[in-house]
């Protein structure tokens, strides 16, 4: 393989909504580079970035797809990245990557939801972007509006690279904005026009270019280009550049665009830090200690794991051991690859830019560094769509298991757990169709297909009110008896309440001689025992009487939290009282106290923040209160799209996204976010009790 200067290196995350057309572009580079010889297309299932079984499918794109091509001396790493939000955990591992987004917007159907997602994901990254407008030959295109949006919605700086000659079913090439010829003839703007907007916009990436520019003395081409990738990299310049990639109208200008404008991997400054957590700049030396990451990781069905990684310092060489972030010891290097979408070839080591994948290393996961130094995890979303789920075939657990365990490690938007408290197993995911395609690739690919159904909601119990009483558990039935009796008395413990203050408080416990105190369900419980009528051995059988009782919940089945117990009195026999009996007892005490105090059942309250047309405003905050929301406040987004920030019980919109998808056409997008438990009105809170106490008799 040939060795590439870090300066020779490009890598480009091709990133926008579905049906942009990223795809095909990346196939039509492929080919128009001689990087592969085969034509391809998605619709026909012969994409070579679509390789996947459901993305022949669905035909859409649904896991990033790394390739690589040549040009004119330079490497250019692509990854074609999928367009629906369903996906964009692959979208945003594939950004962190990279050095330059190209954003792909439909001419046809312009800025839509995941644009705008992907673009704010590019930013936050630090990286260049630039815009590409494909399917400049489809229909009903209007190049003047669209440019005006992107404006409106991205800013100024976005400005044309090139301008299309013609649109629609009359595109027939483009024309160079900052080199325009004399003629220019069905240009859709005059580029001689935007060619001074466009140089002014570059020049002020530097101060001395500029006044010199300001003077009359224009920058020759070299400076032009160099400091064109500094606006970019600075985001005062973010070229927008037209293309058919069906019809490979544009693709070569658009190949030597992005060797001019993509930048080099020496040009984004990346830091990480050291064992003593001091942050240092990354050097993209190939002679300094080496810094990669993994940002991506696939479950081949030939070449079973593969991780993906990016060299940002040093060089990796075949049979180099390394150590990682995720593991206290250091792993061997035995195969690095080069991947064009799914074929793989062998090189021998990896230098600074560089995109490789390397095999069956499974103490490798997305986000672990490889060296001595460690870089932050990228910022997947939380995924917030669940289903119960469970194998349709009765000894397939196993298999299950292990399946979801190879899901979880490719996607880091998915989340599988099984909630001790309902008992049952959890996938949790980004949306319906992200948890359907799921279980369509747990059945190709591991032969267990799952029953699913909405899970239950994970409420809580706690009381309202101080109450006190007792329990005597005594048993005789022949040999050793049992015998334990407990007094306590059962106070509101409010989250966020100091521990050690309210056990002090001596108006209240004044015989208070210990405390012992479980954040995980904020419960404390207080030793107030005086004379010894419980000896202290019998205390831990006692507070596990507590604990079992609270996760077994008391008048519904749910986990109790935010409860005070103080153990006070009580009485026990010389002979028949064991462990056993004082742990019943304290269960039993527990749940007799409880029923006195005013329980109530908590509901897990989420903030919402909803994006959607500024026509859908009135729907969503009309919608809300039917839900039980609390609106809090509204922003502009821009292109005139309007955030809603609300906090609704999480019970009212575990099917959400098919309500915001009906209200606004598929334009709407929201995020969720855990805020706190709340007690559930009264009518509520009979029906979820109702609704346990026939549960359990089915059972």
């Amino acid at each position: 393989m040939t060795k590439y200067n870090v300066s020779d290196i490009r890598n480009i995350v091709l990133c926008g909504h579905g049906g942009s057309g990223k795809t095909t572009l990346a196939d039509a580079i492929l080919n128009e580079t001689g990087a592969v010889k085969k034509l391809a297309n998605v619709d026909d299932g012969t994409s070579i970035c679509d390789f996947d079984d459901e993305e022949k499918l669905h035909k859409y794109t649904i896991e990033s797809s790394v390739v690589h091509f040549e040009r004119n001396g330079q490497l250019f790493n692509l990854i074609d990245t999928p367009g629906y939000p369903d996906f964009i955990g692959q979208t945003i591992g594939s950004i962190w990557g990279v050095d330059t987004a190209a954003i792909v917007i439909n001419a046809t159907a312009g800025i839509e939801v995941n644009t705008r997602r992907v673009f704010a994901e590019a930013k936050k990254a630090n990286l260049g972007r630039i815009i590409i407008i494909n399917k400049m030959d489809g229909d009903n295109v209007d190049f003047k509006k669209l440019l005006k949006l992107i404006q409106d919605v991205f800013g100024n700086e976005c400005v044309p690279l090139n301008i299309p000659v013609g649109q629609g079913h009359d595109f027939k090439g483009v024309i160079n904005a900052l080199n325009p010829p004399e003629n220019t003839d069905g240009a859709i703007e005059d580029p001689k026009k935007l060619n001074e907007t466009l140089i002014e916009t570059i020049v002020t990436a530097d101060e001395n270019v500029m006044e010199k520019y300001l003077e009359g003395n224009l920058p020759s081409q070299d400076e032009l280009n160099t400091l064109m990738k500094k606006a970019i990299l600075d985001g005062t310049l973010i070229p927008i550049i037209c293309v058919s990639g069906k019809k490979r109208i544009g693709l070569n200008e658009l190949l030597d665009l992005l060797s001019t404008c993509a930048l080099q991997p020496d040009m984004i400054k990346r830091k990480a830090k050291n064992q003593n957590g001091e942050e240092i700049e990354i050097k993209p030396d190939p002679a300094a200690p080496v810094i990669a990451q993994v940002f991506k990781t696939r479950i081949d069905p030939f070449v079973q794991k593969l991780n993906f990684i990016r060299i940002y310092s040093g060089t990796l060489k075949n049979g180099q051991t390394v150590q990682i972030s995720t593991g206290r010891r250091g792993v061997k290097i035995t195969q690095l690859f080069q991947m064009q979408a799914n074929e793989t070839k062998s090189i021998e080591e990896a230098t600074p830019g560089m995109i490789v994948a390397v095999a069956k290393l499974d103490d490798l996961a997305t986000c672990t560094t490889l060296g001595d130094f460690i870089m932050d995890d990228f910022p997947f979303p939380t995924p917030m769509v669940g289903l119960a789920a469970a194998p349709k075939s009765r000894g397939d657990e196993a298999k299950l298991s292990g399946a979801l365990a190879k899901i979880t490690q490719e996607d880091n938007t998915f989340v599988c757990q099984r909630n001790e408290q309902t008992k049952q197993l959890v996938i949790t995911g980004m949306s319906e169709l992200h948890l359907q395609v799921i279980r369509e690739r747990l059945k190709r690919r591991d032969k267990v297909e799952l029953d699913t159904k909405e899970p239950k909601i994970a409420y809580r119990e706690t009381i309202q009110t101080n109450a006190d009483g007792m329990y005597r558990h005594k048993k005789q039935s022949g040999g050793a008896g049992q015998f334990g009796e407990v007094h306590i008395r059962m106070f509101p413990f409010p989250k966020g309440t100091d521990p050690a203050e309210f056990a002090n408080n001596k108006s209240q416990f004044p015989s208070m001689k210990d405390f012992h105190y479980d954040p995980a369900i904020n419960f404390i419980w207080i030793d107030s025992i005086v004379g010894g009528v419980i000896p202290s051995n019998f205390f831990p059988a006692i507070e596990k009487g507590f604990k079992e009782r609270m996760s077994k919940g008391v008048i519904a089945g749910y986990q109790v939290q935010d409860v005070c117990v103080e153990l006070y009195h009580g009485k026990y026999h010389d002979v028949d009282s064991n462990e056993h009996a004082f742990k019943t007892a304290g269960s039993m005490a527990f749940k007799v106290v409880f029923q006195k105090a005013k329980p109530s059942i908590l509901e897990p309250i989420v903030k919402m923040e909803i994006t959607v047309p500024m026509a859908n405003v009135g729907d969503v905050n009309s919608d809300l209160p039917n839900r039980r929301g609390r609106p809090l406040g509204m922003e502009d987004a821009g292109g005139g799209m309007q955030t809603i920030t609300a906090e609704v019980p999480l019970s009212e919109v575990m099917t959400y996204n098919r309500t915001l998808a009906s209200m606004t056409g598929g334009q709407g997008s929201y995020g969720v976010e855990f805020l706190r438990y709340d007690i559930v009105p009264g009518n509520i809170q009979q029906q979820i009790i109702a609704s346990a106490e026939l549960a359990e008799e089915e059972e």
